[in-house]
């Protein structure tokens, strides 16, 4: 679906991606993980043709992402942002009605498909009419997520959309995304630095250190046959406690 060939993207005199090739496959979802200034956003806000790299393509469903195919294009692609990105001034209704009002839908259109994803999202109704302060964290990102996905996007791309939620609402809405993934078999690329969360959701896993994939695959590679030290630094730095009791006691099941 999308495909990333010698990407670079340099900041001043720093190279924050140096020379990243990697598909993103039809219908599966593409984890990008590592430490702070790593690369990740930079590369999916590339993806989003938010940024272009300095050197390099990105080609999504055959076409290169340019300023020729951009407007089009970006109509297939649906991002969420850590914060959601709501307008305050604008309800929930309204935020996630903006494209489907530019575009020109009927009404009778709009209704339905705000219905149809909030069923989806898992928001409730009476939520809809409310603005973005009146909501809780995670009612804001599944607005969020239905405005990424009022026009039926082939990708779907999400940069750290739990980040800020605290732990019982973080794993409500994991769950609940991963759900969504499933039932609409977008294909889904997700900025993370949680390697949980990295596993939870991940078809595919893509390490990132310093612009440099580290190591792309399954998450059971990432602990059974490390690419490089500093994988295993990265998920052993994010082993809980609980984690490293069990290991003890021999219980290592996930």
């Amino acid at each position: 679906m999308i495909s990333l060939s010698g990407v670079t993207k340099r900041f001043g005199t720093a190279t924050v991606v140096d020379g990243i090739s990697l598909e993103f496959e039809q219908g599966k979802c593409t984890v990008l993980i590592g430490p702070s200034g790593c690369g990740k956003s930079t590369l999916i806000r590339m993806v989003a043709g938010l940024i272009r790299p300095d050197a390099g393509d990105v080609v999504f469903d055959g076409r290169p992402l340019d300023d020729a195919t951009l407007p089009e294009l970006r109509r297939r692609l649906g991002y969420v942002i850590q914060t959601g990105g709501l307008f305050p001034h604008l309800t929930a209704r309204q935020n996630a009605l903006l494209m489907p009002r530019r575009l020109g839908w009927e009404p009778a259109r709009m209704d339905a498909r705000v219905s149809e994803l909030a069923e989806l999202a898992r928001l409730p109704e009476d939520a809809l009419d409310r603005y973005p302060l009146q909501l809780s964290g995670g009612q804001r990102q599944r607005v969020s997520l239905m405005r990424a996905l009022m026009l039926d996007p082939d990708v779907l791309l999400l940069d750290e959309p739990l980040g800020a939620l605290d732990p019982l609402v973080r794993a409500d809405l994991q769950q609940d995304l991963r759900d969504a993934f499933q039932k609409l078999h977008k294909t889904v690329v997700l900025v993370t630095h949680d390697i949980g969360e990295a596993w939870y959701f991940g078809d595919r896993i893509a390490l990132l250190k310093d612009g440099h994939i580290l190591q792309l695959g399954a998450f059971n590679e990432f602990v059974d046959a490390p690419a490089d030290p500093f994988v295993t630094q990265f998920v052993n730095a994010q082993r809980s406690p609980f984690d490293a009791a069990r290991d003890a006691e021999g219980h290592t099941e996930r």
